[in-house]
């Protein structure tokens, strides 16, 4: 939930204007994970595949998408 001083706060941040060397060097987007770019690619399951996938990476305290890139590493061994 955001707040009203939340809110005020970056009103006032905005107001004031913003440093845009400071904002480009933040860079954009996700981190890479190495040195080339990475694609997304895109994969159709079941229900029944994403609620195994999803308990698979609650378990293992990963994310979907770590999960399956564990798990292609794993089948490429």
């Amino acid at each position: 939930m955001v707040t009203e001083e939340q809110i005020q706060q970056w009103a006032d941040e905005a107001e004031a204007g913003y440093d845009v060397e400071e904002l480009r060097s933040r860079g954009r987007g996700r981190p890479g994970r190495g040195t080339e770019p990475m694609q997304v690619i895109a994969v159709r399951l079941t229900a029944e595949e994403i609620a195994a996938l999803d308990a698979l990476a609650e378990r293992e305290h990963l994310s979907r998408s770590e999960a399956i890139r564990r798990a292609l590493a794993h089948f490429a061994a």
